[in-house]
This record gives C-alpha cells, structure tokens and sequence, in this order.
C-alpha cells in the first residue's frame, strides 16, 4: 500500500511540474492535446478528453482565484507601504497566504485526478519527458549563464 501511494505522489510531482507554468500567459502547456504527446505516451482519445475535461474546469477557478491573490497582495503591499498597524498587516499576509494555499490545492487536486486516468506505463514516460526537459533547462542555464524560467 504504501508503495501505491509512493508512486502515486511522484507521478503527482510529475505533473506538477509539468504543469508548473500555469501562471504563464497560456496557462501551460497543453500536453495531452500534443499529437506527438498522445502518440508517446499512448493516450486514448477518452483519456486525452477526459484530461482536457477536468483541466478546462478547474482553470476558470484557478484564474478567478489568481487574480484574487493578486487583488489581496497589492493590498498587502499598499499596507505595508503606508506602514500600517501591524495586526491589520497580519490579517491580509492570512488572506493572502489563505488564497495562495486554496489555489495551490485546487492545481494539485486537478493533477491528481489527472494522474488517475494515466496508466502505470504512461506515468514513466511522462517521468521521463519530465527528466529529459529538465535537463535541457540546465544545460540552457549553463550555457546561457542565467536561470531559465518556464
């Protein structure tokens, strides 16, 4: 059991960080709907729409709830420039951090429900996509010499 749940959270991980760009512009990179992605990891067509599924509803709330996040750190910031008391201070840092862990839970729920669609077979190809890119960005930094950001 608790080897189930090992390689469950790493593929967990995996998809985290292949997600990690949903702050970009587009919100990352739509990898299952990829023909190349769908041939190299063997994704079905219900398995690529049922991702795109619970992708496309829990975006529209992670949307609303960054800019959320951002409403309630420019307030912070503004509070902290006028050096307000610091009670009032503290409250919005909880609001704050409240709104960030309620998105953090909401992408990693998402991910998790996408994982449970993935097959065994399919979780270790997507691992290694995931080491392949990775190391291409640290080759990038060395070679550029700056932190290469997704």
């Amino acid at each position: 059991m608790r080897s189930t749940w090992s390689r469950r959270w790493l593929a967990v991980g995996v998809l985290l960080a292949l997600a990690a760009p949903l702050h970009a512009q587009s919100f990352g990179f739509s990898w299952w709907k990829d023909a190349q992605f769908q041939r190299d990891l063997g994704l079905t067509p219900d398995q690529t729409a049922k991702i795109d599924a619970i992708f496309q509803s829990t975006i529209s709330l992670l949307r609303q709830k960054k800019a959320d996040l951002d409403r309630q750190e420019d307030e912070l910031s503004r509070m902290i420039a006028a050096g307000a008391d610091e009670s009032l201070v503290t409250r919005q840092v909880d609001k704050v951090e409240s709104t960030r862990a309620s998105m953090n839970k909401m992408r990693t729920l998402m991910l998790y429900r996408i994982d449970l669609l993935l097959t065994a077979e399919q979780r270790v190809k997507l691992e290694a996509f995931r080491a392949r890119r990775d190391a291409e960005r640290r080759d990038k930094e060395q070679s550029t010499g700056r932190r290469f950001r997704p």
